[in-house]
C-alpha cells in the first residue's frame, strides 16, 4: 500500500548547504521507489492556525520502502545538511 513522507520545512540556516542537500536527495529516493509529488511551492492554508514553511510530499510504494529510504546510509549521509539548516517536521503516513 502506498505511503507518503510529508514534511513541513522552515529554512533556518545556510541556504547553500540546503541547496547541496536538495541536489543530492533525489538520487537517494530512486532505489526505494520514492518520487516527489510536491517540493515547495505556494501553500494556501484553508483552515486552522498553521503557518507552514515549504511542504514536501514524497510517494513510496509502501511504508517499508519509506522507512528503508529514511534509514538508508545514502540518505543518512546527507540528512545532517537538512537538520543543521532547517526546522522541519516529518512523518510517514500510509495511503489508501
Amino acid at each position: 500500500m502506498t505511503a507518503y513522507v510529508i514534511a513541513d520545512v522552515q529554512l533556518t540556516g545556510d541556504a547553500e548547504e540546503l541547496a547541496e542537500y536538495r541536489s543530492r536527495v533525489v538520487a537517494t529516493l530512486e532505489p526505494y521507489g520514492g518520487k516527489y509529488l510536491a517540493r515547495g511551492g505556494d501553500v494556501d492554508v484553508v483552515e486552522g492556525a498553521w503557518t507552514p514553511g515549504q511542504i514536501v510530499l514524497v510517494e513510496f510504494p509502501d511504508v517499508a520502502a519509506a522507512r528503508a529510504w529514511n534509514d538508508s546510509p545514502e540518505y543518512q549521509a546527507i540528512a545532517p545538511l537538512r537538520i543543521r539548516n532547517t526546522d522541519s517536521k516529518r512523518l510517514i503516513v500510509q495511503g489508501l
